[in-house]
């Protein structure tokens, strides 16, 4: 995964060609998974100010920004150096390192929430495992892991990723199997949905969206469990 450093300075432009059918850019997408992903913490672990969190698989810290300023803490690690450093630079509140994808460089139940945002479909699927493992070894008992991917079943999701430079070739994972992942590994089900129906925020469409979360036509979905 090493070779996303080439995107270091592209990245958003290449995800904003992906999707150029969408009236929403880039920040729009990492906006509503990191609503989402503090709305999760407040209802299950309380205050996030008085919460750490880490992302794995930051990339340029696209989801951080805006999580700082909302969590207590926020850390970000990923395999491609030269991202790292664009997102210390873009993110000076947040805490980055850059690390093999083995083994996390964290210590272990350290951390209040990790999550990874449409980064597991980017991992061969041999391998899965043992990442998601490695985001519950540095959770907490109690804290939680949440898993962000795209939705298979939405076509113009796959048609999006179809036209990303850097999601030639993967492997995406349907709710069900993220589920499964995170169930073998130890993690308790909390809860999962589907989130992103409407590329739009105008009211009544956030209720709405909560009333579907259950129908698998979202842009994306999310997988929590406890650790």
């Amino acid at each position: 995964m090493a070779e996303f450093d080439a995107y270091a300075d592209s990245y958003r432009d290449a995800v904003s060609r992906s999707i150029s059918f969408c009236p929403q850019e880039v920040g729009f997408f990492a906006r509503r998974k990191a609503d989402q992903l503090v709305e999760l913490s407040r209802r299950f672990l309380g205050d996030p100010s008085e919460l750490s969190v880490l992302d794995v698989g930051c990339g340029i810290g696209t989801t951080d920004q805006y999580l700082t300023g909302r969590f207590g803490a926020v850390h970000g690690v990923d395999v491609a150096a030269e991202a790292v450093a664009r997102a210390a630079a873009d993110n000076p509140e947040a805490h980055y390192q850059a690390y093999s994808g083995a083994t996390l460089p964290n210590a272990a139940a350290s951390l209040d929430v990790v999550f990874a945002a449409c980064v597991l479909h980017h991992i061969p699927p041999a391998e899965r495992a043992a990442f998601v493992l490695e985001m519950r070894r540095v959770t907490r008992p109690g804290g939680l892991v949440v898993v962000f991917e795209h939705n298979p079943v939405n076509p113009l999701t796959r048609l999006a990723v179809s036209r990303c430079e850097f999601d030639e070739g993967v492997e995406l994972l349907s709710r069900r199997s993220t589920a499964r992942l995170l169930g073998e590994s130890g993690l308790v089900d909390l809860e999962s949905a589907y989130i992103v129906f409407f590329p739009w925020e105008r009211r009544p469409l956030p209720t709405i969206e909560r009333w579907i979360r259950r129908v698998p036509l979202g842009a994306q979905y999310y997988v929590a469990g406890r650790s």
